[in-house]
């Protein structure tokens, strides 16, 4: 089980003064220090957070992977080509949007662009993964239309208010699962995950790879980058253990 953490709202807190810190740099040196398998940040096409500079820097520093979340945007396309991530999560993308509110729409119409963009970025090196809902039509889309790997969305079980809404939510991860990787995809979850709901989720057997930000950077308000990812780590390997012993 891979634990990526997003740095974007470390970004967040510095671009709300217009100036130099805290810088997403540093907090991802110090999350690889705390366990964190990879750093996540997504260079929006508004730059309302994660600037051009903190992606090339951590490219150039991180120790672990980077996966770059971008959109289709053919400007931001290129800079990803020239940067050659690690991995590169498409993602739907709204201006008006506070996060990302759901997962990619996969339809004849986005078809030609979202393929395009996948193919420059697989031609320079990058694996490229899908941001979708964990929905049988757009999974089996990402399948065909070359996807590495799928992040599934787990806001709506991240948002739910009950006990049955979540548990309806996690069947349809846990099918959503099975079904990428029957088909030949590699598994990876995000959005909405905190300390609190994520031990489900990583005890689903196909999910390899999780990506959390908002919580890990909440918490790390009080007790510092390294702990908070460190914190993250522990209940990641403790769920992921009690599957191996289930």
């Amino acid at each position: 089980m891979r634990l990526y953490i997003n740095v974007d709202h470390v970004a967040t807190v510095r671009e709300a003064r217009q100036t130099d810190e805290p810088d997403p740099v540093r907090a991802a040196v110090l999350a690889e220090l705390g366990g964190a398998d990879g750093i996540t940040v997504h260079l929006r096409e508004d730059r309302r957070h994660v600037q051009e500079r903190d992606v090339r820097l951590l490219d150039e520093t991180i120790r672990t992977v980077l996966n770059l979340e971008l959109s289709t945007d053919e400007e931001v396309v290129e800079l990803a080509r020239e940067w050659e991530p690690y991995q590169a999560t498409l993602v739907p993308e709204r201006r008006q949007e506070v996060t990302t509110e759901g997962g990619m729409a996969l339809e004849s119409g986005t078809r030609e662009r979202i393929t395009g963009a996948m193919e420059r970025l697989a031609d320079a090196g990058s694996r490229v993964a899908l941001f979708i809902d964990p929905e049988e039509e757009a999974i089996r889309r990402a399948a065909d239309w070359g996807a590495d790997a799928v992040e599934l969305h787990t806001g709506e079980y991240a948002n739910a208010t009950s006990d049955e809404g979540r548990e309806a939510e996690l069947d349809r991860l846990r099918s959503g699962a099975r079904a990428a990787r029957d088909l030949g995809l590699d598994v990876h979850m995000g959005h909405g995950l905190t300390y609190e709901n994520v031990a489900p989720v990583v005890a689903i057997p196909e999910c390899e790879e999780v990506s959390i930000g908002h919580s890990v950077v909440s918490r790390s308000v009080f007790e510092g980058m390294e702990d908070a990812v460190r914190t993250m780590r522990e209940i990641v390997d403790r769920a992921r253990r009690g599957l191996r012993d289930a």
